[in-house]
């Protein structure tokens, strides 16, 4: 007697495909079909800065977010229609036009545009690289222990062409550092919880540089910065970048924040400390301009 067929094997025979192939299908495209219902949602959301003018800094740099783990990117840009035509839609989410006041103002916006559901931000320049997995990673470090305010790791510094140039391995120490010294603490790749970036009122927008120093020093009085020993990020050095190009005003900058951060008694004693710190991080950047420079020739 033939063995008798399950319902299974028949309709695999009437329809000619796999039904495993189907079930995988479904499996991988139910989220994006539940986006806008309460049955799914992101946990983390990636504001994306950019003026557009990096195009191919920009697709990597969203790529590696893609990479990074389950996250809502949000892109902001004064060059929303130009994006929109060009940029594979698999690479974002949404897309909001950038508001007047500077690139702390761009990303604040982005932040509160985020969906509603998403408890942990960051944002990352258009030029830098996420590592792969460090999203879901510094993700579930906020989610074990609700007084962390922020997760923060190392960062590897690379030239235009993704030249090695340095790693800045970071450590606790850095949450104490930055008070009196120099700010260790990479911004790309860290997260921060969006509701203690809501109760300090998030980022100060007067800065144009050294704003994430205001932040970080801002969500260490809310809650624990937590340090997690990997590299989270790769930050680009290049003279295009804000940071490396408006090297003397971040360093000033930065100065002013510490000021601002320090106990009333020991404000009259900061230039005894602060002109040799300035003076150390210029040094130190002209150095790894240096090494991209050599790297790329």
């Amino acid at each position: 007697m033939r063995p008798r067929s399950s319902a299974s094997q028949r309709l695999r025979s009437l329809i000619g495909i796999e039904v495993d192939s189907v079930i995988a299908a479904y499996r991988l495209f139910l989220p994006y079909a539940l986006l806008g219902t309460n049955m799914f949602k992101y946990q983390t959301g990636i504001v994306v800065p950019t003026l557009g003018t990096r195009p191919n800094y920009l697709v990597e740099s969203l790529q590696s977010i893609r990479n990074a783990g389950n996250v809502f990117i949000l892109i902001v840009t004064p060059r929303k229609e130009d994006l929109t035509s060009t940029l594979d839609p698999a690479l974002y989410d949404q897309m909001v036009t950038e508001p007047p006041g500077g690139l702390a103002a761009a990303i604040h916006h982005g932040i509160t545009s985020l969906p509603k559901e998403i408890e942990f931000v960051n944002w990352l320049g258009d030029d830098d690289l996420l590592a792969l997995g460090s999203i879901d990673l510094c993700a579930t470090e906020l989610s074990s222990d609700p007084s962390i305010s922020l997760v923060y790791g190392g960062c590897e510094y690379i030239g235009p062409n993704c030249e090695h140039l340095w790693t800045n391995r970071s450590g606790k120490y850095a949450r104490w550092l930055m008070r009196c010294g120099p700010q260790l603490i990479p911004q790309p790749g860290s997260l921060f919880r969006r509701s203690a970036y809501n109760q300090i009122g998030g980022l100060n927008q007067k800065y144009k540089w050294a704003f994430d120093l205001d932040l970080f020093l801002n969500l260490n009085g809310v809650g624990r910065l937590h340090f997690t020993n990997h590299v989270l990020a790769s930050f680009r050095w290049h003279d295009g970048s804000l940071s490396v190009g408006g090297r003397n005003g971040s360093v000033s900058e930065a100065s002013t924040i510490r000021y601002e951060h320090l106990p009333t008694v020991l404000k009259p004693l900061s230039p005894l400390w602060e002109w040799p710190i300035q003076k150390a991080i210029l040094f130190a950047g002209t150095r790894v301009s240096k090494r991209s420079m050599n790297a790329s020739t």
